[in-house]
């Protein structure tokens, strides 16, 4: 365990940093914190060496344990087999909050290319209604793969040696390679957009709701970010019949700079994603 400061070795971790650890040292390193209970995941003679610091240095801490161990015991034995499996890696890339979201998006694009398709004058000023809601498109569902109101298990999610910045990703990751290749898909159907169009600005609002999230909390960065995109685009748009600020071939130097600094923000603030 490379990340061990406090005399762990390679492979194992020091029964020092183990017996602090199960002592509540609260001299700890978070990061070291955190090293340790991803290593106690995966290697047995660590979690062996766990439980006797457990018994021997916390004894008030092992007789908690034995109590709920035995009260939780029948209850376990009778309880009846969850009827849904999922792989492990389904709570790592998604999360049941975000299928309506999901669901909402494609119900959201619909009328849209439908609209685009019979190729009737809509109230945007001549631009495609696709083209004004796919930069704002996949925040939704990535507000809603890491809300602590919408995920009933976000709490147990977030204790987890693995939680923060490196799942919020793979959540992101999960919700753009499901609303990408629809708004592609129908760009093509449509022909009112080209990918350049809208792909980059896309990329560019959902790492700015990331670098955002860091201190407001992902969820209400997403929806300044969308009320402000409808604000200054949507509202325009019918009200007025023109669409300032709609994404151009030529604007793609703003929006790629945009999506760079999102994305340095968020590597710079990477260890503020546990309390989000």
């Amino acid at each position: 365990m490379r990340a061990d400061r406090r005399g762990a070795d390679l492979e194992h971790a020091s029964r020092q940093l183990i017996d602090d650890y199960a002592g509540g040292a609260v001299e700890l390193p978070a990061d070291t914190v955190w090293a340790l209970e991803a290593h106690l995941e995966g290697c047995a003679p660590c979690r062996g060496l766990l439980a006797a610091s457990v018994a021997t240095g916390a004894p008030d801490l092992s007789v908690l344990l034995e109590t709920v161990r035995v009260g939780l015991e029948p209850q376990l034995v009778t309880a009846p087999t969850p009827q849904r499996w999922r792989p492990p890696w389904f709570s790592a890339w998604l999360t049941p909050v975000m299928g309506p979201w999901l669901a909402m998006t494609f119900a959201v694009t619909a009328p849209a290319l439908l609209l685009d398709r019979a190729g009737l004058p809509g109230p945007f000023g001549g631009v495609s209604p696709l083209l004004l809601l796919a930069p704002v498109l996949p925040l939704g569902a990535v507000a809603a793969s890491w809300s602590s109101a919408l995920d009933p298990a976000h709490e147990l999610t977030a204790t987890t040696a693995r939680a923060g910045l490196p799942l919020l990703l793979r959540r992101t990751t999960a919700v753009l390679a499901l609303v990408l290749p629809l708004l592609l898909l129908e760009g093509w159907l449509t022909g009112a957009m080209t990918a350049a169009q809208w792909l980059l600005p896309s990329l560019a609002f959902t790492s700015t709701a990331l670098a955002l999230g860091s201190f407001v909390g992902v969820t209400r960065a997403a929806a300044a970010l969308t009320g402000g995109w409808a604000v200054a685009v949507l509202t325009p748009a019918v009200v007025a019949g023109r669409a300032p600020l709609v994404p151009a071939p030529d604007q793609l130097p703003l929006w790629a700079a945009l999506l760079a600094i999102g994305a340095v923000a968020v590597a710079l603030r990477r260890n503020a994603y546990s309390t989000r």
